[in-house]
C-alpha cells in the first residue's frame, strides 16, 4: 500500500507515493537523491540525518515521510545563500569545524536551528545545543568556534 504525500523540499513542491514505513531520510536520500543528509545510526543518537522540518531541526531517521505531508523540509542542499555558502557552512570551513565530514551536514543544520532559537550563544549553550549530534573526529572546539562566528553573521537569526 502506498500513500500520496505532498511536501516542499528545498523550496520545490514534491508530490510522491511512499509506503507507510518510509522514513523521511529514506525519502530524501533514496527517492529524491538528496544525499547530503547522512544515515549514521538509524536510532536518532548521532544527528547525521538532521534536517529542518517546518523550520525546526529534526532527526529525519525518526520521522516518517507521511508525517511530513504538507510540510516544508530543508536539507543541507537547500541552505545556500544567493549561490554561495550559508554563513554556517562558510564558518565551518573557515574555522576547520569538520574533518571526515560525515556528521557535518547534520551538525550544520542543528547549529542553524540553535542560532535561530538562542540569543546567548556562549560555549556552554552551543555545546548543550549540539549534544544530539556526534562527531567522532573532532574535539568540538572548532565546531563551537564556527557556530559562534556564523551566529554573528546570520542577520535576524531567522536566516535559513
Amino acid at each position: 500500500m502506498s500513500i500520496d504525500i505532498t511536501l516542499t523540499v528545498n523550496g520545490r513542491e514534491i508530490n510522491t507515493e511512499v509506503s507507510p514505513e518510509t522514513t523521511l531520510v529514506q525519502l530524501l536520500r533514496e527517492h529524491l537523491l538528496l544525499t547530503g543528509t547522512h544515515v549514521g545510526c538509524d536510532t536518532s543518537q548521532c544527528g547525521a540525518c538532521t534536517v529542518h522540518l517546518d523550520g525546526r531541526a529534526v532527526k529525519s531517521c525518526t520521522v516518517l515521510a507521511v508525517q511530513a505531508d504538507g510540510s516544508e523540509v530543508t536539507t543541507i542542499e537547500g541552505i545556500a545563500v544567493a549561490g554561495g555558502l550559508h554563513p554556517m557552512q562558510a564558518a565551518f570551513h573557515q574555522c576547520h569545524g569538520l574533518q571526515c565530514g560525515f556528521c557535518t551536514a547534520g551538525m550544520i543544520m542543528s547549529a542553524i536551528d540553535l542560532v535561530t532559537r538562542e540569543d546567548d550563544l556562549d560555549e556552554a549553550t552551543i555545546r548543550k545545543g549540539l549534544a544530539g549530534n556526534i562527531c567522532r573526529c573532532t574535539g568540538y572546539h572548532n565546531i563551537v568556534k564556527a557556530v559562534q562566528m556564523a551566529a554573528g553573521q546570520m542577520e535576524g537569526r531567522g536566516h535559513e
